[in-house]
């Protein structure tokens, strides 16, 4: 049952812990819809941060956040071209998703590679976000908005009673507030208060990364004299570079890559299979870096040069996770909550849609005065699905990096089902723009599957199942790689919900970027013989764009 209504002495109607951009964006959308929220972070601004690399989803989940909410300055984040002129020349852009596959000692094959790029006028032009400067602009609107902040307050203590929180800092001075929202990260002082991590955590997956931002990169393209024909659409550095290999991959995320970038940083990291490549203890990060990219000759050309900004930063094990999320007074959310891998770029997609659902949850909350975890149990749900769905396709990802023909064929499950759930997301805020009913928003809450991609179909839960599960039987021996794959493909060519002549079907297809006539194609045989989900959320979303056109403008 709901709490009774009882009168709180707290100063501040939330306490936001952690100023990074979930954080900060959190505060913005609390403060602009008329709640006292007081942001609080034990450093200052500015900083650098991962989750620099967005995917098809996320320029979407960011726009639902400004629309929704009247947080305009969440848009500046949905777009390069956004990014640029509000926050400046500083960001790079993200035309596609590239994956080199490398063996060791062998130079990189052509054949091995995959690139799923953007559409011009029909995809979202993403980012590479430089953090130091997007979380920055995001800490400002929230004040801008009216939150108080509260930077180098280091929390000693948290309190958590029925008519509210209280935070007791290093110094002794104490905030009060009715709801507490930690944002932090691995380090969160909520979840050690509360002791809410789980011991041993319910991941799977080990990995570990090491990671910097440097400067002289090598364009990738220039790593190779390919003929036009294993060449892709989109430039290898107009996008997020993939290196990947067998139980591990590096990153490579140029801020450099466009002529309206004046930084010259690009962000690179390593991210390893920690229980077959545990933390050596006679090699630094930088050398363990090294080591690795030896290993592979396209790999170390690709760093050769490159000189690092900073320290080099390495972790342990990066997997975590918590048993509760969500109490009466609190909530934990984004990394504060749980972690598994850099890859597929979903902690930030998955931190944006909870914020969503949390947000106009806590603003009715904070109306009535009724506080119940009861209320926060979507939100809740939702983010541990994240944390359940994306350790699972990460780790089949791995383990499908020893096979590339397996990996294409969850490479293709994966970037379909993410560009699929965009379009479904976006046709929501287009009904919600036309007339501005919440419950178009609030209605796309209502789906089976939380946490998957497309979340709200049956039979894309059961393939992404099925590439998990024949990921694992060749991890075991069950299968071979080939046979695993074939499997995959024959699913994928069966199935009347993944589109025909675009290049998810079409095993042979390295570079998924569709032209008018395999549009043409696709959109015949979505007419005659496809799912009729997919044809309302294709055919809806495609009159989306068409009247965009019309008026001369972008999707975004």
């Amino acid at each position: 049952m709901e709490q009774e209504p009882m009168t709180s002495s707290a100063a501040h109607d939330v306490a936001v812990l952690g100023s990074g951009l979930v954080g900060s964006m959190l505060a913005a959308i609390l403060a602009r819809n008329g709640a006292k929220v007081v942001l609080v972070d034990e450093g200052t601004h500015p900083r650098s941060a991962l989750g620099e690399s967005t995917v098809p989803y996320t320029p979407v989940a960011l726009r639902v956040l400004a629309e929704r909410y009247r947080v305009p300055e969440i848009k500046s984040l949905v777009s390069f071209a956004n990014s640029t002129r509000t926050l400046g020349p500083k960001h790079g852009v993200r035309k596609h998703l590239g994956f080199l596959h490398h063996r060791e000692n062998r130079p990189q094959n052509p054949t091995e590679a995959l690139q799923f790029s953007v559409t011009p006028g029909v995809q979202y032009d993403a980012t590479h976000l430089y953090r130091q400067d997007a979380d920055a602009h995001m800490f400002y609107a929230a004040i801008g908005h009216g939150a108080t902040p509260r930077q180098n307050f280091p929390v000693a203590d948290i309190a958590v009673e029925d008519d509210g929180v209280t935070l007791t800092g290093t110094s002794g001075e104490t905030l009060r507030a009715r709801f507490l929202v930690d944002a932090t990260g691995p380090d969160s002082p909520l979840a050690r208060t509360l002791q809410l991590r789980e011991e041993p955590t319910r991941l799977t997956h080990h990995s570990r990364t090491i990671w910097n931002h440097m400067v002289g990169v090598p364009r990738t393209d220039e790593l190779f004299r390919h003929p036009p024909s294993d060449s892709p659409p989109v430039p290898w550095y107009e996008g997020t570079v993939h290196h990947v290999f067998e139980h591990g991959w590096f990153w490579v995320i140029p801020f450099d890559n466009h002529p309206g970038s004046r930084n010259p940083l690009c962000s690179v990291g390593l991210t390893l299979d920690a229980q077959r490549h545990p933390r050596p203890a006679d090699m630094t990060p930088e050398e363990e870096f090294f080591h690795h990219a030896s290993r592979f000759p396209d790999v170390v050309r690709q760093f050769t040069g490159g000189r690092p900004v900073r320290e080099w930063e390495a972790t342990d094990r990066l997997q975590y996770s918590s048993r509760e999320c969500a109490g009466d007074r609190w909530f934990l959310l984004g990394e504060a909550a749980g972690f598994v891998d850099p890859l597929f770029s979903q902690s930030l997609c998955g931190a944006a849609d909870t914020v969503d659902a949390l947000a106009w949850r806590l603003l009715d909350t904070l109306a009535d005065d009724r506080f119940s975890r009861q209320r926060f149990a979507f939100p809740e749900l939702l983010q541990q699905k994240y944390l359940d769905v994306t350790n699972d396709l990460v780790n089949a990802a791995y383990v499908s990096w020893a096979d590339h023909d397996l990996w294409s064929a969850v490479f293709r499950i994966w970037a379909f089902g993410a560009n699929i759930g965009a379009a479904r997301r976006y046709n929501a805020l287009d009904a919600f723009l036309k007339d501005g009913n919440d419950r178009h928003l609030k209605e796309a809450e209502e789906v089976p599957h939380p946490g998957l991609p497309w979340p709200d179909h049956d039979g894309y839960h059961r393939l992404l199942e099925e590439a998990i599960g024949q990921c694992e039987a060749f991890r075991l021996g069950k299968a071979t790689g080939r046979e695993a794959a074939d499997a995959l493909y024959l699913r994928i060519g069966r199935a009347d919900f993944i589109p025909k002549h675009l290049g998810f079907a079409e095993r042979q297809q390295r570079f998924i970027h569709p032209g008018p006539p395999a549009v043409a194609k696709m959109m015949r045989w979505l007419l005659n013989g496809s799912d009729i989900s997919l044809r309302k959320v294709t055919m809806r979303h495609n009159a989306v764009v068409a009247k965009s056109r019309l008026r001369g403008r972008k999707v975004f």
